[in-house]
């Protein structure tokens, strides 16, 4: 797992700790240091800690402007033990709300497996939005599977054309406009 890094060839575009606006500003990285770990699994240096022992994210993009953010995601997605959503509503979520951001695109390419819980969180973040969405790109079938078990798939898009492979060939804001598009079909 120290392998996975998180997507960084948008950095010329956007960078996390220089963001004034993000909940990561200013943090300094240690690259010749491995501290965090999911179950005993060392991480890449890169990947934040956003409260959660099984979860860590990695904000590639935002636009203030635009009102999107864009968050890749590593680990396990517990919500029945760690309760993971919540970490990740209160801890990111939330600050990125009240700076304006209501479009979010979560990529769940390394987000290896889902245990489910209630859904509060998730209708409380989707009521929060306020003309918005949550997208959920490239996420696992069968992680897929369990959000709609747990009716996650009431707050957040995803699966069908939201499987955008190519996503890392384009520049982050080509990238969230082709979703936005993708999401307002889906609702229109």
């Amino acid at each position: 797992m120290h392998k996975i890094e998180p997507y960084y060839k948008w950095e010329k575009y956007y960078s996390v700790t220089r963001d004034e606006d993000s909940p990561f500003f200013g943090k300094e990285y240690e690259i010749m240091e491995y501290t965090n770990d999911i179950y005993g699994y060392y991480i890449h240096p890169y990947w934040d800690y956003m409260g959660s022992e099984t979860m860590y994210i990695k904000i590639l993009f935002a636009d203030y402007n635009q009102r999107v953010v864009v968050i890749e995601m590593l680990g396990e997605w517990n919500d029945a033990l760690n309760n993971d959503i919540m970490f990740f509503k209160r801890n990111v979520i939330d600050h990125l709300l009240k700076k304006g951001i209501n479009r979010f695109i979560l990529i769940g390419e390394n987000v290896l497996n889902f245990h489910g819980s209630d859904d509060s969180y998730y209708e409380e973040w989707f009521e929060e939005v306020e003309e918005g969405w949550i997208a959920a790109i490239n996420f696992r079938d069968f992680v897929q599977d369990e959000w709609s078990k747990y009716n996650i798939d009431w707050y957040i898009n995803f699966g069908g054309n939201l499987e955008i492979d190519n996503w890392r060939t384009m520049k982050p804001l080509i990238f969230c406009r082709i979703v936005d598009e993708l999401i307002i079909r889906r609702i229109g």
